[in-house]
């Protein structure tokens, strides 16, 4: 998976978005880059694995194993 969170202008100021979704609105560019920066980092944070129960749309129930060290790549963009 990879994983693209961008920093442009937004709602009178800067800020970052991973596909539609806005971060909160910084008073800088460089505040909005240096957050989006650390968001991007913290994806690279391992964690524990798990079990995942999930349903489909047909109705049928699905477990995966889903490990705590698969990460996604993740870049971050200056779109400004």
């Amino acid at each position: 998976m990879h994983l693209t969170y961008h920093v442009d202008e937004h709602d009178g100021g800067w800020g970052y978005r991973l596909a539609d979704v806005w971060s909160e609105t910084f008073p800088s560019h460089d505040a909005a880059l240096k957050a989006a920066r650390s968001a991007a980092a913290r994806q690279q944070i391992g964690g524990k694995d798990a079990q995942i129960s999930y349903q489909t749309a047909d109705g049928a129930w699905h477990e995966e194993s889903a490990g705590g060290n698969d990460r996604p790549e993740v870049d971050v963009t200056d779109d400004s």
